[in-house]
């Protein structure tokens, strides 16, 4: 007899999918609805998160799995049991259904928030040990199953908890519906794990935060949370006499922003000094390297920004794992992981003479690159209003029935003076700003809004911007009367910022001078060389 019929095999197969795909991308869900049929809850392309009704769709989901497989697993085990899991694809089957029960059960999506750190005394995790424990012997101590080394209860229990923390850091914080940001979430789940989580959980888990992570990107683009979500989810080997991962009194993340510190505090905050090295090193004093331990990682915010001599020390650091305090000689291991960002594009740093190129190929074996919020709203442009509602829920946690109103009050105001055109060069943290500026005066105004300028040379105008097109022609007697609406419309648009300070300079309602914009934009006037 067979270990199992046909349509449960396909089930097996589908939920081991489940358990070593990247949750992030479309596959996850295709896996999700071949176990679940019409039981499965539509709720996008990709998994995420921007509303308490979507995260109820991705955990009812998840409830509806955990149903399943403990109905196959205690199947299967009654198989195994009566001799029937011999086949090593069997038995494979057998213990990645199992793992994917026991995580179900005992990890994914017990808490609605990620843990911002470790608890000093009683980790949460730690309660569900013994529980865990005993029904991993119940399901995978069976005669005749074979469990590789790397199988053991203790490693796949903090295998479990990595996934769980790392799974709430990216869905709770990295959030968006367009294409661009479902392809950061991914990125940073790789990242985490790499591409291959059973090559991970065989034992590259262990060499992984010897490689660098370098996160380029704008401003405002949410650099600092991806750094979070992978530094904050590496793996920690759980200790079952202790009942804790690791030594929780270790920092886990460790954030240097180079921007903020001359040459000389970036040394000490990272490298440590010792007492007399310079004016007003009055004591020793351990850097972050120091205090950062296995399995923490320092954050190295604005990396563009560090000067050529301390450039060469990181990149001993890189190249070596050692280090030493400024003022001695002693050499001392680094035996974290690092993640840079930047915001500059660190090739023409490189071609300017400004960065070294043999740091920055020790800094960009693993790239993730932030997208814009230009980008993600060209993608799906639903996005505005779905962010803003998360900006102002946020805002107003103490007031809930207040986010509504302020989220429809910010759109409107953004869609009435922005348009769909707006470039947000603050990216989110410009969204931020709007939306709290609109709760506190009912508008906003970029500090960053350009007024442009001009200088009459010879017969024509050089103009800072697209208006140069227009007022070249228009010295050229080359327009119609309706090129000279639309162009002096838009011109006037670019200089006051705003739809509505535009309609009142021009003395017409805000949805002609947007109608005008769009139509200068579109035509050939435009775009002329």
């Amino acid at each position: 007899m067979a270990f199992l019929n046909q349509a449960d095999r396909r089930q097996a197969e589908a939920m081991a999918h489940i358990g070593y795909c990247n949750p992030f991308l479309p596959e996850r869900l295709k896996w999700e609805r071949q176990v679940l049929g019409d039981r499965f809850k539509e709720g996008g392309a990709v998994i995420k998160f921007l509303s308490s009704a979507e995260a109820e769709l991705v955990f009812a989901n998840f409830e509806l799995l955990l149903e399943h497989a403990q109905k196959l697993v205690d199947k299967m085990r009654a198989s195994a049991i009566d001799g029937r899991c011999t086949r090593e694809d069997d038995q494979r089957l057998y213990r990645e259904t199992v793992l994917f029960l026991l995580y179900a059960k005992y990890f994914s999506l017990v808490h609605s928030l990620p843990e911002q750190k470790q608890p000093t005394e009683g980790c949460p995790y730690a309660k569900r040990w013994e529980p865990f424990l005993k029904d991993y012997r119940w399901y995978l101590n069976i005669a005749g199953v074979e469990l590789p080394d790397y199988f053991n209860a203790v490693h796949c229990f903090s295998i479990f908890r990595q996934l769980d923390r790392a799974f709430q850091h990216i869905f709770m914080f990295i959030i968006g519906g367009s294409m661009p940001t479902a392809r950061l979430r991914a990125t940073i789940w790789e990242s985490i794990f790499t591409h291959d989580m059973g090559r991970y959980v065989r034992g590259v888990y262990k060499t992984l935060g010897d490689i660098t992570t370098l996160i380029t990107g704008p401003s405002g683009t949410g650099k600092e949370l991806v750094a979070r979500a992978i530094g904050l989810s590496r793996y920690q080997r759980f200790d079952p006499k202790s009942k804790t991962f690791g030594d929780e009194r270790q920092p886990q993340l460790l954030a240097v922003n180079l921007s903020a510190l001359s040459s000389t505090l970036i040394e000490s905050e990272l490298f440590g000094h010792c007492k007399g090295a310079f004016t007003g090193a009055v004591a020793d004093r351990q850097g972050w390297l120091e205090v950062c331990g296995e399995p923490g990682t320092v954050f190295l915010d604005e990396i563009g920004e560090l000067e050529h001599s301390i450039q060469v020390k990181l990149l001993r650091v890189l190249q070596t794992q050692q280090f030493s305090r400024v003022g001695e000689t002693k050499s001392r291991s680094f035996e974290g992981k690092f993640i840079a960002a930047t915001n500059r594009e660190l090739e023409l740093e490189i071609q300017g003479g400004r960065f070294r190129e043999d740091l920055y190929y020790r800094l960009c074996a693993d790239q993730i690159q932030t997208p814009t919020l230009r980008e993600q709203l060209v993608d799906r442009p639903e996005d505005l209003v779905e962010l803003t509602r998360f900006i102002a829920a946020r805002l107003l946690r103490h007031v809930k029935e207040e986010v509504d109103a302020l989220a429809s009050e910010s759109v409107d105001w953004i869609q009435r003076n922005f348009g769909t055109e707006y470039a947000w060069p603050g990216n989110i943290r410009e969204l931020e700003q709007c939306v709290r500026n609109v709760l506190i005066r009912k508008s906003y105004l970029p500090a960053n809004r350009a007024l442009g300028s001009s200088v009459i040379i010879g017969n024509s105008i050089e103009t800072a911007g697209s208006d140069a097109h227009f007022i070249n022609a228009l010295l050229a007697c080359e327009l119609t009367l309706k090129e000279v609406t639309e162009g002096y419309a838009s011109h006037v648009f670019q200089q006051m910022g705003r739809y509505d300070l535009a309609a009142s300079k021009l003395g017409v309602n805000w949805r002609t001078v947007r109608s005008k914009v769009r139509q200068y934009r579109g035509g050939t006037l435009a775009h002329r060389p």
